[in-house]
This record gives structure tokens, sequence and C-alpha cells, in this order.
């Protein structure tokens, strides 16, 4: 008979050997991501994608950096909008969620209904796009790829479940001391709170960085393109020129000279490569604020 040490240490290999076998699945998409964009094209069209590279070729960075201002431009939109819209949500969210945790708050119950009701019905596209337009004239405002979307009825809901958690003692002990709402949540709740802070901040990061949609719909100024935004424009324009180069001089436009598949996987490594850094800083947060409403055992 195996004794119970013998089997917690095979459960504890095939555990090890699952998640090692699931986190090289997650890791190679990535990797032939990079090798893609490293590639060859016509290496690409002729034998297909590898995990590395088997024609070192830099022509789809290239062809990315033959307008670097206006990359740098658009990686500066997004950084903004990502900095500025996470402080700014994460503090307008936590200011909402306080007061909701606190049982003794006495708009509570509407205040929460109201949160509510924004995640079961929206204004719909045509009287959003007449508010921010005619009424909030941020029609090509920076400001409008941020303001309308800092606040996330969801987000709200789970910051307000983590601040339940908080003692009350703890709220009742500094009140007793002479400290003010202001001086609780500042200095008393915050920080408590910083697993569930982070974990909104991530997220509210990752929508601000992959922002493009609300830049559509109310941005035409170029200078205010941001990141994403200006990449689908590269390659929309990318493959205007393919499918129309027999209109365009026939051989003027090849393949070799518009690399649209290594293009694609540069851009995304150049789009994913700064959060893949910052997510590290988040992960230690990220992990504790995923068991935010769990039973304690």
């Amino acid at each position: 008979m195996v004794d119970n040490s013998n089997k917690e240490v095979i459960w504890n290999f095939f555990a090890h050997f699952i998640l090692i076998v699931f986190a090289v699945i997650c890791i190679i998409p990535m990797v032939i991501t990079i090798s893609v964009s490293l590639s060859n094209e016509l290496d690409l069209a002729r034998n297909g994608y590898s995990l590395f590279p088997r024609i070192f070729d830099l022509s789809a960075y290239r062809y990315i950096f033959k307008a670097p201002n206006a990359l740098l431009n658009a990686y500066g939109v997004t950084i903004f909008i990502t900095i500025i819209g996470t402080i700014l949500g994460v503090l307008c969210m936590s200011l909402i969620s306080y007061p909701l945790s606190r049982s003794d708050f006495k708009w509570r119950g509407i205040i929460g209904f109201v949160v509510l009701f924004t995640m079961l019905f929206n204004g719909g596209l045509v009287p959003t796009y007449i508010m921010i337009t005619k009424y909030l004239k941020l029609r090509n405002n920076i400001f409008v790829m941020i303001l309308p979307i800092i606040v996330n009825a969801w987000n709200i809901f789970l910051l307000v479940t983590y601040m339940k958690e908080i003692p009350a003692s703890i709220v009742e002990s500094a009140k007793i001391d002479g400290a003010r709402e202001i001086v609780i949540y500042s200095r008393i709740i915050l920080p408590l709170s910083k697993p569930a802070l982070a974990t909104i901040a991530l997220l509210l990061s990752l929508r601000f960085w992959n922002e493009w949609y609300t830049a559509l719909l109310y941005i035409t100024d170029q200078s205010l393109l941001p990141l994403q935004f200006w990449m689908q424009r590269v390659m929309r324009n990318m493959q205007f020129l393919l499918m129309n180069q027999d209109m365009m001089g026939g051989d003027a436009i090849s393949v070799n000279d518009l690399p649209s598949e290594s293009v694609k996987m540069a851009m995304a490594v150049l789009a994913a490569g700064p959060m893949m850094l910052v997510f590290p800083f988040f992960q230690k947060y990220f992990a504790k604020g995923l068991k935010i409403g769990g039973v304690k055992g």
C-alpha cells in the first residue's frame, strides 16, 4: 500500500505537471507572435508560421517605424489616457464604494439601486453620442476617451464587497479618536483595500490601453488617435494597397514591400508589450483580489 506521504508527492507531481503544461500552452502563442513578427514575409507565405524565425527579418518593424512621430504620438495618447483614466477611475469608484459598504449610510439602498440599474439598461448609442458631442462638447477632446468609462458598476460592487470585510470596529475606533470620514477613508480604508484597488486598477488600465471604439466615434484629430486605433488604420491602409495593387501599377506593390502578416504580429507585440511589463507589479495584489467575496475558512 502507498502511504499518505507518497500519495501527496504523486499528487503534487501531477498537479505541477498539469500547471506547467498549461503555462506552456499559454506562452506558445506569444512566442509564435514574436517569431512571426521577426520573420521574412516570403518565407511565411511559403512555409507558414514557426516557433522560431527561419529567416530573421526586421522588415515589419521597419515598416511600422517609417512614421515614428505618429507612432510615438499614439503611444503618448494611450499612456496618458491609461494613467489618468486609471487614477480617476480608482478614485471615483472607491469614493462611491466606501459609503455603500457602510451599513449606517442613509442613502445606501437608493444609490446602490442606481448603480445596479446602469448594469441592466443604458441610454443607447445615439443618445450617448448626442450627449457627448452636443451638450458635453467632448468631440475631439482627449477626455472623451476617459470620462465616459471611469466608473463601472461591476467594479463598484467588487470594491463594496471587499470593503464590507474590513472590521467595523476599526472605523469606530477611529471615530472615537476624533477622525473625520475623509481621514478614515484615506488613511484606513484605502490602505486596507490595496488588493481590491490593484485589481480594479489593472482591469481599468487594460480597458484604457485597448481603447479604440470611443476614438472611432468621437476623434477625427490625428494628434489624438490612441495606439490601438492608429494601428488599425495602418492595417486598413495596407490591406487597401494589397487589394488594389493591379489598379496602382501591377508590380509597384509586392508582398515583400508590404509584409502584412509579420506587420500584424509586430503590432500585436508593440501593443501588448508594455502591459505585459506592468502586469507583474500588480500580480501580487491581483491574486488576492480574485478571492474577493470568497468564504473565509
